[in-house]
């Protein structure tokens, strides 16, 4: 990872057998899966440590997916998720997903903070833009 990336979460994921598909490996949906489940908790966190932002919220834009090597059941993915320095309005999220040693993909999404009522962006508010720029963490990450 980029030395502009911090290291902000990292959650266990275990890979059910109705993940794999018809060529014996986990299906390429559930890697976007493995990493909303990193960003779902890292967004509840950032919503309790700010006390919440009524009216506001976050949208994907764009995510993407490079497969490095397959996934399989059984087995449990260690979902490393980074930030970009933040933006205006936006903040680039980073995944790594991991088993041991080995890397299996590394991933991408781009959240852009809107008003909810317009739908349309916003500026970061300070307490999440200050957050990000700090690098701060999970506890316990």
């Amino acid at each position: 990872m980029s030395a502009e990336r911090n290291l902000v979460h990292t959650t266990w994921v275990p890979i059910r057998w109705g993940d794999m598909d018809a060529q014996g490996h986990v299906n390429n949906t559930l890697y976007f899966r493995y990493m909303e489940q990193a960003r779902i908790e890292w967004m509840t966190w950032l919503d309790e440590r700010c006390g919440g932002f009524p009216g506001q919220g976050s949208v994907i834009v764009n995510a993407s997916c490079t497969f490095i090597a397959p996934l399989i059941y059984p087995g449990t993915v260690e979902v490393r998720m980074y930030l970009d320095r933040p933006g205006r309005s936006s903040i680039g999220t980073h995944y790594e997903l991991w088993i041991g040693e080995t890397k299996h993909a590394e991933g991408s999404a781009k959240l852009v903070w809107i008003d909810q009522r317009t739908q349309r962006s916003a500026p970061l508010p300070e307490r999440v833009a200050a957050l990000v720029a700090q690098g701060e963490a999970v506890p316990g990450q």
